[in-house]
């Protein structure tokens, strides 16, 4: 499936169905007076945030949303029936924004979680609501409301609560797949990660979600490589691991380059808590991981994790770091890192 993180879309409510002017024509009935009925109320255009969805492809190819009409109002004092709701099923994360695209309209970050984007035209009134003592048969009958309309940003972002960050070929898509079941694409050149990932990882019988952005160069916030609009996507992150190749000569200067990015971007994203990894150690010998372990805490002011997604070593000291961030950020109860079942193959209770 295609990963598309915004569309452009424009909607309209539906318009009220028109009131009714009719009078009462009935045999043995003198002067019946006025039963012309209501017209229906116009649909309204929702959005709302369903499970099983990370992207905004339909939008590509449906770009214009309708809402029903309501019916118009009839004799026998008969009501039209309401329009039909047009209804935006979206991923869980995404924002409406405004023509603008920067009046934000909704924020769905909740599965079930509903929004009213446009509302539906009023009802007509028919003529039996104008009868008075004075004027026995009135003819008059209310139009219908109009519909709203306007075209509407829709902008997606993942809801994680880690993120992985790095250079191309730092190793973010190995450590992914290290560690959940996501299984991205990996191969020994930039920018195999066209699009975020997401990945469920397990430990100490805790669970959260790990996303994975496309690597960010220097430039990327003028538009350089894939850019920097995908960095929205860990906007939502309480805590950010920052991979970077063990095997380049100047891990520090690798480290700069993916921070100047972040803070051009901003967004809050700079002063997101950082846990900082060297990664691919298993092709360092020790003398060299030491040197370079040194040389990236005294660029990032914060300790180093050594580790290595494809031997394993030091993954689990990083997602260890990663969940006591989570855990304290959101509190027990809250958030997605949140307590699970032991696993039948699970030895939980120490006993053999």
């Amino acid at each position: 499936m295609q990963f598309l993180d915004q569309a452009k879309v424009y909607v309209r409510s539906g318009d009220g169905g028109n009131g009714c002017l009719s009078f009462r024509r009935e045999k043995n009935v003198a002067r019946g007076g006025p039963d012309g009925g209501d017209g229906g109320r116009g649909g309204d255009v929702i959005a709302e945030a369903v499970q099983g969805l990370n992207t905004l492809i339909d939008y590509r190819y449906q770009q214009h949303i309708k809402a029903g009409r309501g019916q118009h109002g009839m004799g026998q004092q008969q009501t039209g029936a309401a329009g039909e709701d047009a209804v935006l099923h979206l991923p869980v994360g995404t924002q409406v924004f405004a023509e603008d695209n920067e009046t934000l309209i909704a924020d769905l970050t909740e599965v079930g979680q509903r929004a009213v984007l446009a509302e539906g035209g009023g009802r007509g009134r028919g003529n039996t609501h104008f009868k008075s003592s004075t004027n026995r048969a009135p003819r008059r009958a209310d139009p219908g409301g109009p519909g709203t309309e306007m075209w509407i940003w829709l902008r997606l972002k993942l809801i994680a609560d880690a993120g992985l960050v790095g250079l191309p070929n730092a190793g973010k898509s190995t450590f992914l797949a290290a560690v959940s079941r996501a299984r991205p694409k990996i191969a020994d050149y930039p920018f195999t990660t066209l699009y975020p990932q997401l990945g469920v990882v397990y430990v100490d019988r805790e669970e959260f979600v790990l996303a994975d952005i496309p690597g960010l160069i220097e430039g990327a916030h003028e538009g350089h490589g894939l850019g920097d609009r995908f960095l929205g996507h860990i906007e939502r992150c309480g805590v950010i691991l920052h991979l970077v190749d063990g095997t380049k000569e100047d891990v520090a200067d690798a480290y700069r380059t993916v921070r100047r990015e972040i803070t051009l971007y901003g967004a809050g994203l700079e002063d997101k808590a950082e846990i900082v990894g060297l990664n691919k150690c298993d092709a360092l010998d020790e003398a060299a991981v030491a040197e370079r372990s040194a040389a990236l805490e005294a660029a990032s002011g914060n300790p180093v994790l050594a580790l290595s997604g494809v031997s394993g070593a030091g993954v689990e000291a990083a997602l260890r770091a990663l969940l006591g961030v989570i855990a304290a950020d959101r509190g027990p109860a809250a958030g997605r890192a949140r307590s699970r079942k032991p696993r039948p193959w699970e030895n939980v209770g120490g006993g053999v």
